[in-house]
């Protein structure tokens, strides 16, 4: 009955995105952009079981965008030095991988930058300065 733009619950989630994305932390900011990306990759895997080309190549696009215009760009190398540096590296491979993948409709490589990702969002996830701040008080 409802398209997914009319769809109350769609609407109330995206809503929900944007209210938090808002109010987020820089911290938190990066959390999400992580968050979407690896989203972004599990669905194009889906797709791309079902060789629902178009679909795979969308949530790939996706995927990169975020990798390369949201973690990449976030980076400060002045500040971070030999360890931006390398994050940037990373995610320039992560970025080909992807346009490999959708290239060859290859779901391990989705599953590699799905990975790589997991592992930087962790390591992340624990450097949480609010939660370094509750534990100094």
């Amino acid at each position: 009955m409802f398209g997914n733009r009319l769809n109350p619950a769609n609407t109330y989630a995206s809503l929900g995105r944007e209210s938090d994305i808002s109010t987020a932390s820089p911290h938190r900011l990066i959390i999400l952009l992580f968050e979407g990306a690896q989203s972004a990759i599990s669905v194009a895997k889906l797709h791309a079981e079902q060789e629902n080309f178009a679909e795979r190549g969308t949530h790939i696009s996706k995927a990169i965008d975020i990798i390369a215009n949201g973690l990449k760009v976030s980076l400060d190398v002045q500040a971070g030095g030999e360890l931006a540096e390398r994050l940037s590296a990373l995610y320039d491979y992560m970025v080909s991988r992807l346009l490999w993948a959708n290239m060859k409709n290859d779901i391990p490589t989705l599953d590699e930058v799905q990975g790589l990702l997991g592992e930087i969002h962790e390591a992340w996830r624990q450097i949480d300065p609010d939660k370094q701040q509750q534990g100094a008080t």
